[in-house]
Order: C-alpha cells, then structure tokens, then sequence
C-alpha cells in the first residue's frame, strides 16, 4: 500500500475515533474504558499511569481472541514480530537475536511470573490460565536486566483466589487444531488455596506433504500436555507465599520448514556492492506450503519442559520486601530432516537454571518512590547434534557441547520523586556482570551404515576437527532518566534509557591456549551489543470512553549481534558451523499512535498506526559491501492495527461480533552468511468471529476465521545448501466455546 494511502487511512480513522458519534434519545454513554492494573515497573500500577510504552493483554481477550500461543500477540502489540524459527525470535522496534543456541541471548526478555525463560524452544507452552501478558517496548535494563534490550514480554498466570471456581475453554479449528483448558480453583481455608490449570495443544502441520512415497507424516505438527499447580498462603495482609509448578510434554513432528524455491526465483548469493533481491514468487497458499521434496526420515519430536517457582512478600509497614526464585529443567530430544537437502539430524539436549532476586521497595504515598534489589541466574547445559551424511556417506559430523554455563550477577535500584504536584522524576541504575564459558568439540564420526537416526551402524572411527574452549567474562552499568507530568489530559512522559546485551564466542578455541586451537581472540569472541533509548509519549484520557496514547523514539544501536551459518569451521574452515559478529552501528526512529473508543455499551474501537525506520548507520561486513542505510530484518516502516466489537443484547445472554485487521508494509530477510537479499511483500491479515455469551458470561460458543485472506507471510528466509524459508500461519477457521462454574 502506497505510504500516501496508509497516512489517509491512518489520519481518518483518527480522526474518525476521536470525534465521539452523537448519541441516540435511548443511547447512554458507555461506562469509562477498563483500566488494566500492570506491574512493568515491578510494583502494581494502572497502565495508564506507568511511564513506559507497553501493551497489556487481559486473559479474557486472550481467550476471546484466539491468542494461544505468543506468536498470535503481532496481531495486538506495535512493533512486535514473534515466529518460530528454533524456538521463538522476539523483534521488537526492529531489535532482535537469531542465536537460538545454548550460547546465545535473545535480545527480548521472555519471562513467565517474572521468571526469565532462557531457551526459546520452551518459551510457547505458557499460553493457559493467563492472567494477563505485557509486553514492555524498549530496553528494560535497569529492573529487568538481562537480555532486555528490545524489551520484555512477560506472561502472569492466574493467581490462585479464596474462593470455588474453574473453568473449561476448548476451541477446534481447521488443520486439526484442538486447545483445551481445564481449571479448578479450591481454597484450603480462609488463608490457603489451590489452583491446577490442564491444557492440551494439538494440531497438523500447515505443510502439504507432496511426497508420500518416503512414508513420512508430518502431522500433528505439535501435540503438546501442560500442567501448572498453584498454590497461595496469605495468614494475614503482611504476608503472602505463591508457589507455581509446571510441566509440559512436547511432542509432534516439529517440521516448519520450506526449501526456499517455494517462495523466491532468481535468487543471488555471494559478497557483492549490489543488493539484488530474490523474485518474490506469487502463488497460491497451497503452492508456497506444498512440500515436494523426499524426507530420509521421520521427524519426532520428544521435549519436557519443568520448574518450580517461588514469590514471597512481606510487609515491613514502610517498605516491601519480595524474594522472586525458581529452578527449571528443559530436555530436548529431536529428530529432524535439515531443510531440503536430504540430509538427516538428531539432537540431544538438556538445560538446567536457576535464579534468585531479592528486592526492596518502599510503599506508601509519600513524595519518594524507590526499590533496590540484587539478582542471580545461572544456565548449565550440555548437548550433542549430529548432521548424518554431510561429509559423505556413512559419516556423523558431530558437535558436542558440554557443558555450557551462563552466569549473571546483578544489583539495581530505581527512584522516583515528586519534584512538585504532578510532575515526578525518575533515575535507575543496574550493574550487570555476566560469565559465559563452553567447552567441547566438533567432531566426524565413521559408521559401517547410516540410513537414519534410527538406524546407524556400528562405529569405525572418530576424528576430532576442532575443540571448542572459550570463557569470557562482561560487565556493563545501564542506567534509565524519566521525567514524568500528570497533566489534566492524562500522563505525558519522557525518558532516555539504556539496555546491554552480554558478548559471546564462537566455535572453536583461541591458538596457544589448546590443542587444535587455531582462531584469533578477534575471531573467536564478539563483543557486547548496546542501546540507547530516547523516549517520549503521552497517555491521554479525553473521556472515559476514549483514550488516546502516542510514543515517539530514537534509538543509537551499537555492536548489534548478528548470527548466520558459514562453511569456516574445522581444518580447512570447509565445514558449517554457526557464526556472530558485530555490526557497526544502527539506528531506529519511530512513531506510535493508538486509540480507543466506547461511546456506548454496545460499541467498542480501537485503532493503532505505527512508524518505524530501523537502519543500519555503519557496517561494512566486507570490503566492498556497505550495508549503511539499509533495513534491519523484520522491521516494516508502516503497520496499522484497527478492532471492532459490537455487542447485541440476545435473551438474557449478548451477541458479540469482532472484527480486527492488520496491516504491515514491505520488511527485508537478510541471510548474512550467503550475502543473500530477501523481502516479504506488504501485506493485510483479517480476523471475524462471532460469540453468544449467556448471562453472567456462565458459558459461551462462538465461530472464528483468522487471516480470512490466507496470506502467507514469510518470517525467515536464507540461500545456499541449507537454505529455508519459515512462514507464518496460513487461514484457519473454526469454533470455540467454554463455560466457567
């Protein structure tokens, strides 16, 4: 869509939203829009009263929406990109990691009760029972620290109650699509309760396998049991004790990905001063999702995902004090083909960590606001991959790591003081030390025969073709500065912030220090990527039924990370292996504009358009080749997000009616390590659905339809020998329904 057309549709439907219609003689202004209580600043506060530029979801929509799994929260949140590519990849405003390995960080903070989840494959089984999901835009370094340089997405389950209750929501829909949840909720007393939430998540692969001839299935595609046990001890107002303990089998098949021929034509690889660009291919949905390609074996996959955590708060009467603890365990056991190349892997991984946090926050309604705290965390895991038939006939190239430790140690503290009525200034300061260190070897393993994973020979011999060894310690003071001004239209805020994502290594070992070990300091470590934030927004109530919030942000983006598959391991540096590097410098401007309307009971709007410029400033990756101007991955200039919901009294019960779409413009797909240059075209992705609701809201039934246009849109793209494209959910219709008791 031409950028003259998104600006008049952007500016209509402002001013559409803003001029609130005229009621009728028998029309009554609806009751004030709901005020969502948040706790981004690690206190409870209501959303529109906190200085940050974040989106807050309430269970309700979730459910209502068909939000199950955090990939669906694009269709809500600005400027967010979720999409499964070896575990979730969080973009926000353009910031992102595609190191999904056990050495690697996200860019984005995912957390479950505030509890950091460090493997991105077991971040998509926290969809059930949720109480509400906010998602922080922009660096959250000095009170959440790690990894929170794009920003932070936290999931809150539902918190056992003093009172009986359950539920029942269950949803079918097309590909076999079957969620279900189950919850009871039992007080034990009048200062103990019980909450046991079930959820079961199935459903077939969105690949159209073409090749039956290979006796491979691809469905389900997942087939995930999850199960979460809460329990709450409140003996009297000063003091409370929640335990939560979860557990989730994942099974399924796992395949998404589509040899990247379905997607693009005229595709160019190689170091080159030109970015010529793949051919976009426009095809049918059934064209880009068909999979012609023979598979060597069955693809499985077998994971469990557990843990327990622990909240605590106790009153001193002028301050609160929180200990926030947990320890979780992740084993992955997987058996997959490597895109399209006929060849085959398994992979054997398990990840052990644990974190503490310990904060003090003074209460009251005095002028001075403040919390201090200390953290820990710490990952240990240790794997084996195998790619069988690489290097030749017979052969397992094999990269063994173990272990892998991560550690971070931190202190942080954060103020706010009312200088005079209304207007408050903010300051915070976090020290962040983080040691990575991994060990290991890439190695080629003989066999007498290798059909499959399943079905290997006996072994001949093994050769190690590189030792891995690295240890490496970072440290980096962020820091944040907000003014704030309760004005009588609402909050108008301004802040400069910082965020620190830790350095890492690559394969291999620095010479002289081992064995084997051939690679410089320069090429075996990466540096730090950091953020500077600056930041400025409103969230303004005109009336109680119509809000209207708007940011506007600069970011300076120094050493950004950025990971790919090259062919420069082992003793020749012929073989894959993954690589990161830094980038120079990159910048990102924005704008953020929504707005919500309720004149009346029946009616409710909402409108949102964004902005966005993320850029390169300064990288020359080789000599040659400038990267200055161009776009970062995923990072689209224009999105709009408009919803409707009209309610019909129905008996004693209401209908309700929804309407939402969305809108993105053209984003790049950069493959790094093959100087390959691909794009998704703009695109618009609509959403129906139609709900009865019986009085009191004891039950409901309703019909749905996602992406009624059946775009489908790509989320990764890359060239070469191991080339694939991830796409994002096709079209799916179905039903849904639950009751509460």
């Amino acid at each position: 869509m031409p950028r003259s057309k998104v600006l008049f549709f952007a500016s209509a439907g402002m001013v559409a939203l803003s001029a609130t219609p005229a009621l009728g003689a028998d029309e009554q202004p609806g009751p004030a829009l709901e005020e969502i209580v948040v706790t981004a600043n690690r206190t409870e506060s209501l959303l529109s009263d906190t200085p940050i530029a974040m989106t807050a979801i309430t269970g309700k929509d979730l459910v209502q929406s068909g939000i199950t799994n955090p990939t669906h929260l694009a269709d809500w949140v600005p400027n967010l990109s979720i999409v499964r590519n070896n575990g979730l990849q969080i973009t926000i405003r353009g910031v992102t990691s595609a190191d999904y390995t056990e050495k690697g960080d996200p860019s984005a903070a995912f957390m479950l009760n505030g509890i950091y989840i460090a493997r991105p494959q077991a971040q998509e089984v926290s969809f059930f029972d949720v109480e509400r999901v906010e998602v922080l835009r922009g660096p959250q370094g000095t009170l959440y620290g790690r990894n929170a340089t794009a920003g932070v997405v936290n999931v809150i389950s539902t918190q056992p109650k003093m009172e009986f209750g359950g539920s029942v929501d269950a949803s079918y829909g097309s590909f076999d699509d079957i969620n279900t949840t189950a919850v009871v909720n039992l007080p034990v007393g009048e200062t103990f309760a019980v909450r046991a939430a079930a959820n079961f998540d199935q459903r077939d692969s969105f690949i159209i396998d073409d090749d039956s001839s290979d006796g491979v299935t691809l469905d389900p595609f997942k087939k995930n049991t999850s199960l979460r046990l809460s329990t709450l001890f409140r003996p009297n107002e000063d003091f409370d004790l929640l335990v939560i303990g979860d557990y989730s089998k994942m099974k399924g098949v796992g395949f998404y990905t589509m040899p990247t021929t379905n997607f693009y034509s005229d595709i160019v690889t190689g170091a080159r001063p030109t970015f010529e660009t793949a051919t976009f291919r426009h095809r049918s949905s059934k064209a880009y999702r068909t999979y012609s390609n023979p598979m060597g074996q069955q693809p499985r996959l077998d994971n469990d995902d557990k843990g327990i955590m622990a909240e605590a708060n106790y009153s001193l009467g002028f301050a609160k004090l929180t200990y926030l603890g947990s320890y979780r365990e992740f084993d992955r056991g997987e058996y997959q083909n490597v895109n399209a190349t006929g060849i085959n892997s398994d992979f054997f991984g398990h990840y052990g960590q644990t974190s503490h946090e310990l904060r003090l926050a003074l209460t009251g309604d005095g002028a001075l606001q403040a919390q201090v705290g200390g953290y820990y965390f710490r990952e240990h895991s240790g794997l084996v991959l195998n790619l069988y038939n690489l290097l030749g006939p017979n052969t397992g190239y094999q990269f063994l790591r173990d272990p892998t430790v991560s550690e971070n140690k931190s202190v942080f503290g954060q103020a706010t003081y009312e200088i005079v009525p209304s207007l408050k200034l903010t300051g915070g300061l976090r020290y962040s030390r983080d040691t990575k260190s991994r060990f290991g070897q890439t190695a080629v393993n003989q066999f007498t025969s290798v059909t499959s994973s399943y079905d290997i020979g006996t072994l001949l011999n093994s050769t190690v073709l590189e030792n891995t060894a690295a240890n490496r310690t970072f440290s980096k003071v962020t820091w944040r500065a907000g003014l704030d001004y309760d004005s009588p239209l609402g909050l108008i805020f301004a802040s400069v912030s910082t965020g620190y994502k830790a350095g890492g290594f690559n394969d291999g070992c620095e010479a002289g220090k081992g064995p084997g070990c051939t690679l410089t300091a320069n090429a075996l470590y990466y540096n730090p990527e950091t953020l500077t934030a600056y930041e400025a927004g409103f969230k303004f109530h005109l009336t109680p039924q119509l809000h209207l919030n708007g940011t506007v942000f600069h970011y300076d983006y120094k050493d950004l990370q950025l990971s790919q598959v090259l062919n420069i391991c082992g003793p020749n540096q012929d073989v894959p292996c993954g690589v990161t590097r830094n980038a120079a410098t990159a910048k990102v401007d924005g704008v953020e504009l929504d707005a919500q309307l309720k004149p009346t009971n029946q009616f409710l709007a909402s409108l949102g358009v964004n902005y966005l410029d993320a850029r390169y400033t300064n990288f020359i990756p080789v000599t040659g080749i400038d990267f200055s101007g161009r776009q970062l991955d995923r990072s689209p200039k224009w999105t709009w997000l408009a919803n409707i919901t009209y309610w019909v009294p129905l008996g004693n019960g209401k209908l309700e009616a929804n309407a939402s779409t969305r809108y993105s413009s053209r984003y790049e797909l950069t493959d790094q390590g093959n100087y390959a240059y691909f794009y998704q075209p703009h695109y618009t992705k609509t959403d129906l659905s139609l709900t009865y609701s019986a009085p009191d809201e004891r039950f409901y039934v309703g019909a749905f339809v996602k992406n009624l246009e059946n775009e489908v849109v790509v989320t990764t793209a890359s060239a070469g020998f191991f080339g694939f494209v991830t796409f994002a959910d096709p079209r799916q219709y179905g039903m849904r329904a639950g009751l509460k008791f």
